[in-house]
């Protein structure tokens, strides 16, 4: 068999053990081979409370298995159903998510370096297939991740040479009935499709696993293209709308997950997005967990969900101020990138805030606007310029921060006072 030992050679290897066929063979491989490769062996067994007595009876038999064989034997406990019940997973979800925490829990101890599974070749091939047949995208070929300090040596081996040498050392196991009930459709695919597929084309699932690994390695290179075209600005996750389909929407399911939405999204929610590409500027796509995504000019802004601005107003003078997710400095030295301005020029009554509807401005060199048709014009997004720091006294904008000072408080041969405004954080909220 071709038994991948390469990440345990010398190490502390706890399998974990249903009592089946394939955990059994893998068991007795490496327990065979233990010496040579210089394996500490020891094995777990995850007991899900879900087919009662038959459950216990298949506890029992790799409690015996291990005491005969000299393995020791970590025994995990749960009610897996109750579990599936209170975190609204489906069965086959809460089992998996339970054994793999008592395989990190084994890890995390240090009772071993490394946790083996009996994942076989025919395994991943029904699941790639299975997966194929509702429509997965190439990331769901992936079917058995790398994982940290999990290894799964039987991965190229198949189930007919398992059975084989089940029956050359007739090792003994414990038969899960539900496996063979065709009520089940990936029962059904094993016990029916499998075979029939492998009448027709000799060593499908050899090819069907082969080609489920080069196109994971393809989705992984795609991904790390749409991972290098991710920006960040004003607190946004931004992704170039030019960037080619299969591109562009690995970069958005990237850009989803940095801001905290990894699996609630739903095919509309893409098409919404997708969408953007074809619309103008400051249109927006609503998506779950509060995010928001908004075109902005030849990007896609992501925003994770952001408390709504306060209408806080601070007292205007020297001093750090934090105001719509920036936080600014107000002093008599220079900062890089600061504004300077003559501070006898601001009227008394000046504010430090955020922009409101109805504000106006007079840029440096003279005119006055609406100060928001000055931030679009400086093509500043709407939501950064909502967020932007300014002074203002009433309606009337005096300065921008990080953007422009008025005309009204400009320096002349008659300034005393110079002032420098500068915006030297920038939060995660904006």
């Amino acid at each position: 068999m071709n038994v991948d030992l390469t990440q345990l050679h010398g190490r502390r290897v706890c399998v974990a053990l249903s009592g089946g066929r394939d955990s059994v063979c893998l068991l007795h491989v490496l327990r065979a081979c233990a010496g040579k490769e210089g394996i500490t062996l020891s094995a777990l067994t995850c007991e899900h409370g879900i087919r009662g007595e038959e459950s216990l009876a298949d506890l029992a038999f790799t409690e015996r298995l291990c005491r005969d064989w000299g393995v020791p034997l970590r025994v995990f406990r749960a009610d897996v159903p109750a579990l599936a019940r209170a975190r609204k997973q489906g069965l086959e979800e809460a089992g998996r998510n339970f054994r793999y925490a008592c395989f990190e829990q084994i890890l995390a101890e240090g009772a071993a370096d490394v946790v083996a599974t009996a994942h076989h070749l025919d395994d991943a091939a029904e699941t790639v297939l299975f997966r194929l047949a509702r429509g997965t995208s190439l990331a769901g070929l992936n079917v058995f991740p790398a994982r940290q300090g999990i290894a799964r040596p039987f991965l190229g081996v198949t189930r007919a040479e398992i059975d084989r040498y089940m029956e050359r050392f007739r090792l003994p196991f414990a038969e899960d009935k539900s496996n063979s009930d065709e009520r089940f459709s990936r029962n059904l695919l094993r016990s029916r499709v499998m075979p029939a597929l492998a009448d027709i084309v000799p060593n499908a699932a050899e090819h069907i696993s082969a080609f489920a690994v080069r196109a994971s390695e393809d989705d992984a290179y795609l991904r790390s293209l749409a991972c290098a075209a991710l920006t960040e600005r004003g607190g946004a996750v931004c992704v170039p709308v030019g960037l080619p389909a299969p591109v562009f929407s690995r970069a958005c399911l990237a850009a989803l997950a940095a801001c905290g939405v990894e699996r609630d999204y739903t095919s509309a929610n893409l098409a919404e997005i997708a969408r953007l590409t074809v619309l103008q500027s400051g249109r927006k796509a609503t998506l779950p967990e509060g995010v928001t995504a908004v075109r902005e000019g030849s990007m896609i802004a992501f925003l994770p969900a952001q408390p709504q601005n306060d209408g806080a107003e601070l007292p205007f003078g020297h001093g750090t101020f934090s105001v719509g997710g920036y936080t600014v400095m107000v002093g008599e030295t220079y900062a890089e990138g600061a504004l300077v301005a003559d501070m006898d020029a601001f009227p008394e009554g000046c504010v430090i805030r955020t922009r409101r509807e109805g504000d106006v401005f007079a840029p440096f060199g003279g005119g006055t606007k609406p100060l928001k048709k000055f931030l679009t014009d400086k093509k500043i997004p709407a939501r950064i310029g909502r967020a932007l720091p300014l002074v203002a006294c009433g309606g009337e904008v005096f300065a921008v921060f990080g953007t422009e000072i008025s005309e009204k408080v400009r320096l002349t041969e008659r300034t005393v006072r110079r002032g420098y405004l500068s915006i030297i954080q920038t939060t995660e909220e904006n």
